[in-house]
Protein backbone atom coordinates (compact mmCIF):
# COMPACT_ATOMS: atom_id res chain seq x y z
CA UNK A 1 0.00 0.00 0.00
CA UNK A 2 1.46 3.71 -0.72
CA UNK A 3 0.20 6.26 1.70
CA UNK A 4 -1.50 9.24 -0.03
CA UNK A 5 0.26 11.72 2.14
CA UNK A 6 2.02 11.78 5.38
CA UNK A 7 0.11 13.05 8.73
CA UNK A 8 2.38 12.65 12.03
CA UNK A 9 0.16 14.47 13.90
CA UNK A 10 -1.82 13.55 17.99
CA UNK A 11 -4.94 11.51 18.24
CA UNK A 12 -7.13 10.92 20.68
CA UNK A 13 -8.77 7.45 20.34
CA UNK A 14 -11.30 5.76 21.58
CA UNK A 15 -12.31 1.96 23.08
CA UNK A 16 -15.70 0.18 22.93
CA UNK A 17 -14.37 -2.12 26.05
CA UNK A 18 -12.48 -1.27 28.48
CA UNK A 19 -8.52 -1.71 27.57
CA UNK A 20 -6.33 -4.20 30.48
CA UNK A 21 -3.08 -3.37 30.16
CA UNK A 22 -2.63 0.56 29.00
CA UNK A 23 0.54 -0.02 27.58
CA UNK A 24 -0.06 -2.68 25.23
CA UNK A 25 -3.39 -1.91 23.96
CA UNK A 26 -5.09 -3.26 21.33
CA UNK A 27 -7.06 -1.39 18.35
CA UNK A 28 -9.02 1.26 18.98
CA UNK A 29 -13.09 1.86 17.68
CA UNK A 30 -12.36 5.25 16.96
CA UNK A 31 -10.18 7.98 16.95
CA UNK A 32 -10.71 12.02 16.52
CA UNK A 33 -8.73 14.25 14.14
CA UNK A 34 -8.62 18.19 13.66
CA UNK A 35 -12.01 17.92 15.76
CA UNK A 36 -13.41 15.00 13.71
CA UNK A 37 -13.92 11.83 14.79
CA UNK A 38 -14.12 8.48 12.85
CA UNK A 39 -15.35 5.10 13.81
CA UNK A 40 -13.24 2.65 12.66
CA UNK A 41 -14.87 -0.49 10.78
CA UNK A 42 -12.51 -3.03 10.11
CA UNK A 43 -8.41 -3.48 10.98
CA UNK A 44 -6.41 -4.44 8.22
CA UNK A 45 -3.37 -4.83 9.75
CA UNK A 46 -0.93 -4.57 12.94
CA UNK A 47 2.16 -5.16 14.12
CA UNK A 48 4.71 -3.98 16.87
CA UNK A 49 7.98 -2.04 17.26
CA UNK A 50 10.46 -2.42 20.01
CA UNK A 51 12.98 -0.90 18.46
CA UNK A 52 15.06 1.29 20.88
CA UNK A 53 15.75 4.67 20.00
CA UNK A 54 17.86 7.52 20.04
CA UNK A 55 19.58 7.68 23.75
CA UNK A 56 17.60 4.32 24.58
CA UNK A 57 19.16 2.52 21.89
CA UNK A 58 22.68 2.55 24.12
CA UNK A 59 21.98 2.23 27.44
CA UNK A 60 21.56 -1.90 27.43
CA UNK A 61 24.58 -4.70 26.90
CA UNK A 62 23.81 -6.42 23.88
CA UNK A 63 21.68 -9.70 25.43
CA UNK A 64 19.54 -7.48 27.03
CA UNK A 65 18.78 -5.37 24.39
CA UNK A 66 18.23 -8.60 22.10
CA UNK A 67 15.60 -9.70 24.23
CA UNK A 68 13.77 -6.32 24.82
CA UNK A 69 13.66 -5.99 21.20
CA UNK A 70 11.25 -9.06 21.15
CA UNK A 71 9.02 -8.08 23.83
CA UNK A 72 10.08 -4.71 25.03
CA UNK A 73 11.10 -3.11 27.88
CA UNK A 74 9.44 -0.12 30.22
CA UNK A 75 8.33 2.46 27.93
CA UNK A 76 9.95 1.52 24.85
CA UNK A 77 7.56 0.49 21.68
CA UNK A 78 5.16 1.44 19.41
CA UNK A 79 1.98 -0.48 18.34
CA UNK A 80 1.02 -0.12 14.62
CA UNK A 81 -2.35 -0.36 13.66
CA UNK A 82 -3.98 -0.18 9.57
CA UNK A 83 -7.37 0.73 9.98
CA UNK A 84 -10.38 1.46 7.42
CA UNK A 85 -12.95 4.12 8.69
CA UNK A 86 -17.09 4.24 8.19
CA UNK A 87 -16.43 6.05 5.31
CA UNK A 88 -13.58 4.05 3.30
CA UNK A 89 -10.14 5.76 4.01
CA UNK A 90 -7.36 4.00 5.18
CA UNK A 91 -5.36 5.43 7.66
CA UNK A 92 -2.64 4.11 10.07
CA UNK A 93 -1.69 5.16 13.59
CA UNK A 94 0.31 4.12 16.22
CA UNK A 95 0.64 3.81 20.45
CA UNK A 96 3.90 5.29 21.54
CA UNK A 97 4.98 3.75 24.58
CA UNK A 98 7.53 6.30 25.60
CA UNK A 99 6.83 9.00 28.62
CA UNK A 100 6.83 12.48 27.24
CA UNK A 101 7.90 13.95 30.65
CA UNK A 102 7.25 13.14 34.46
CA UNK A 103 3.61 14.32 33.96
CA UNK A 104 2.45 12.42 30.87
CA UNK A 105 3.87 8.76 31.59
CA UNK A 106 1.12 7.05 29.88
CA UNK A 107 2.56 7.29 26.26
CA UNK A 108 0.47 9.29 22.97
CA UNK A 109 -1.00 7.99 20.02
CA UNK A 110 -0.16 9.36 16.47
CA UNK A 111 -2.17 9.22 13.02
CA UNK A 112 1.10 8.31 10.58
CA UNK A 113 -0.58 8.47 7.21
CA UNK A 114 -3.74 8.29 5.19
CA UNK A 115 -3.70 5.35 2.28
CA UNK A 116 -5.17 5.35 -1.11
CA UNK A 117 -7.46 2.16 -0.89
CA UNK A 118 -6.29 -0.23 -3.58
Amino acid sequence: MIPARFIDEPIQVGFDKPVVFEKTPFCPSSFVWRDEQYKIVSLLEEWVDYQRRGRMARNMQPQHAAVASQRGSWGVGRFFFRVRVENGRIFELYYDRSPKGVDKRKGSWVLVAEYKPE
